[in-house]
């Protein structure tokens, strides 16, 4: 029944009931320390098991549509960025060719593909996700709301440490004690955050303004300035369809992008075997080191342009949710890098015959005859490329909102069946907007690349830092491994970053500059509301005062149902008080609602909910925690409503069903489904909903607002 708790314990005695046990059989109970409640787990944990081959092949072709855009796109233009002053030998061309294969295979396949991918956190990635992910195994939050019973949430997956692995316990204790540790880890992710943003910003003008400059090479009359106007034309286009959602014109993402690397790939066989083949010979790294011993100052310089090529590689980690780890190996390994190697060593062979041409090398590669189709599918790409990107950009401050680091903005769920599908009015607005200045005001691929290069290379040092972390914390693995992992990302992405801040004041300085306006703001929204919570914790109404108050005599009763929300979640707001004070009526049942968001992806309805009974008398004071992922979205309010009326009947119910006593106590609705519902008799049924049915009748109007608000 239940185990005897230490009476000589200073907290409150809590209570776990196990609703899922037969109802003729006593429930299991089990004390636990907490600051006011206790919850089951709920059975049927997320089970990750491997899917099956033909389910892996069709999220494999819907991974070219999605992911594959930006990476795919990038033969557009890094050897016009990589040679932006002409090639000045031959083989300086085997040089930057090697550079490329190799940097490609080491940083997406290697990094992210085999890497990255598996530190996902219950499917979902990207850097928040990495931070999400240390969070549950470290406390590492600014806002102390942590309870001990979001550990028992099925999907919170929390493996404790051995005691036998010093170096996890190490970097557990330093992330939990040293505060100028959290904070780093804390500011490191809202600069990923920032230049994801920015790179939302960059990456339809730079890929876009590529795409439509081949429009050159049949109007050679076009100016510049008209090519960029014609680009600002495509981009506020691209932003416009944003509010109708990418599920309306999703299934034609996958045949575009997969003709489209099907097309680069074949013009790479055709212009290898047509020009020179000898271009094979930059798989002997012995060219890298004979590019930077001919090139030296400058070589180095042009690793601003190489970087490019794996542009695209944070937004396939983040998009990962969508997808399965295996579906994205299969598609990258046989579809995305042959197609995109092939481009690159198909326009190394021309140019090596054309010198020349390396300004538009993309362009004058391909074959007359199929200008026109390259150029369409190039437009549309462009398009797709931007579109997973800005796409992401949504799901990035989605996610920062659950932090509390970023405003509040209107946030509109564009399909019904995708959750993850976002749509934010003003920020699409400021995207668009800053991807024409930025087109406008640089006019060429070559200083926007300058720009986009920063926003990758710092995200992959900071993917880089949390990884490692997560190699230390939660796989446990060799040291030696981690040490080589450290060593070889983190010295050559700072090569990279290296490279690029030496052209900092020539466009690298547009999305720094962006990045610091954001993270100022986010730096800023988070400090506010962490004192906020602080000042309010601090001040919390005792439990007494909250019996005192509703005790009053001039205090009046108002029938039905009121909702009070509250940042709080273990106590009662110092604002309550103050509200008797001047407006003396509340509702015959009042709850303190408090809507908390927990570090993972989402959070079962059968876990939504913790009630406690704020006093046992009759004045029918309840608190409530509502919890959700961070990839949860926010119900309608008259439906979040009511399941919160439902799931307050069932706790109720269990409270009379299983006589606890005085002792506060809070039950986790892990088992409130109709088929559990049905195993009570009718006449338990009927008593338990009669328990308030008089005062359940209307929610208060406020409250709707504020979810509306929140949404």
């Amino acid at each position: 029944m239940a185990q005897a708790a230490d009476r000589g314990s200073s907290r409150e005695d809590i209570v776990i009931v196990d609703l899922e046990s037969e109802v003729d059989a006593p429930p299991a109970m089990q004390r636990q320390d907490s600051l006011y409640v206790a919850a089951t787990r709920a059975a049927g944990a997320n089970n990750h098991g491997q899917d099956s081959w033909a389910r892996t092949v069709r999220l494999a072709l819907q991974c070219v549509g999605i992911l594959y855009g930006d990476i795919g796109t990038s033969p557009l233009f890094v050897y016009s960025s990589t040679f932006r002053d002409g090639v000045g030998h031959p083989d300086d061309l085997l040089g930057a060719l090697s550079l490329i294969i190799y940097s490609f295979l080491l940083f997406t396949v290697v990094k992210y593909v085999y890497i990255a991918l598996r530190a996902n956190d219950d499917g979902d990635g990207g850097t928040f996700a990495l931070y999400t992910l240390i969070s549950r195994h470290a406390k590492v939050s600014l806002i102390p709301n942590q309870q001990a019973e979001d550990e028992l949430v099925s999907k919170y997956n929390r493996a404790k440490p051995p005691a036998t692995l010093r170096r996890a316990q190490w970097m557990k204790e330093l992330l939990e004690t040293n505060k100028a540790v959290k904070i780093s880890l804390f500011l490191l992710t809202m600069l990923a955050t920032a230049m994801v943003i920015s790179d939302a910003v960059l990456t339809p003008a730079i890929s876009v303004l590529s795409a439509v400059g081949g429009l050159k090479e049949k109007a050679p009359y076009l100016t510049t300035d008209e090519i960029v106007w014609i680009t600002v034309g495509i981009l506020v286009l691209l932003f416009a369809i944003q509010r109708f959602g990418t599920d309306k014109v999703g299934y034609l993402f996958a045949p575009v992008i997969l003709l489209w690397l099907l097309l680069i790939g074949g013009v790479g066989v055709y212009n290898l075997i047509k020009y020179d083949t000898g271009v094979l010979r930059a798989f002997n790294l012995k060219y890298i080191i004979d590019y930077f011993r001919r090139n030296k100052k400058k070589g180095w310089v042009s690793l601003g342009g190489i970087l490019l090529c794996f542009t695209g590689t944070e937004a396939l980690f983040s998009d990962l949710g969508y997808f399965s780890i295996r579906s994205i190996q299969l598609s990258f390994g046989f579809g995305l890098v042959p197609s995109v190697l092939l481009a690159y060593i198909g326009q190394a062979a021309y140019l090596r015959m054309h010198l020349e041409d390396v300004a538009n090398s993309f362009y004058r590669s391909t074959p007359i005859s199929l200008f026109w189709p390259t150029f369409i599918l190039a437009i549309a790409a462009s398009i797709i490329g931007s579109q997973a990107m800005i796409s992401c950009a949504f799901a990035t401050i989605s996610h920062s909102q659950t932090l509390g680091c970023f405003p509040r903005v209107k946030i509109l769920h564009t399909s019904r069946q995708y959750s993850g599908q976002l749509y934010i009015p003003e920020v699409n607005y400021l995207l668009c907007l800053g991807a024409c200045l930025v087109t406008i005001g640089f006019k060429t691929t070559v200083i926007i690349g300058e720009a986009h290069g920063i926003c990758v290379v710092l995200v992959m040092i900071i993917t880089t830092l949390l990884l490692t972390i997560v190699m230390l914390l939660i796989w446990k693995i060799s040291i030696w491994w981690i040490v080589l992992f450290f060593i070889v990302f983190m010295s050559s992405e700072l090569i990279y970053l290296s490279a690029i801040l030496y052209r900092f004041v020539h466009g690298a300085y547009v999305p720094v500059a962006m990045s610091a306006v954001l993270m100022v703001v986010m730096i800023v929204w988070h400090y506010v509301h962490v004192k906020k919570y602080n000042f309010e914790l601090e001040h919390s109404v005792p439990r007494d005062k909250v019996k005192e108050l509703l005790g009053r005599r001039d205090v009046q009763r108002a029938p039905g149902i009121g909702l009070f929300y509250t940042e709080l979640v273990q106590g009662i707001p110092p604002v309550f008080p103050h509200l008797i004070e001047k407006i003396p009526s509340i509702h015959s049942v009042l709850i303190f609602v408090s809507m908390k968001h927990l570090p993972i992806p989402s959070v079962d309805m059968s876990e939504r909910f913790l009630f406690r009974q704020v006093d046992r008398e009759d004045y029918k004071v309840f608190q409530c925690v509502a919890r959700y992922g961070y990839r949860d979205p926010f119900e309608e309010a008259k439906d979040f409503v009511g399941k919160l009326v439902e799931h307050l009947q069932y706790y109720i119910r269990d409270v009379n069903l299983y006589g606890v006593g005085s002792e506060p106590m809070m039950i986790q609705s892990s088992s409130y489904r109709s088929s559990h519902a049905e195993s009570f008799g009718s006449h338990e049924k009927s008593s338990v909903k009669a328990v308030y049915a008089e005062e359940m009748l209307t929610p208060a109007e406020s409250f709707s607002e504020h979810i509306r608000e929140r949404r």
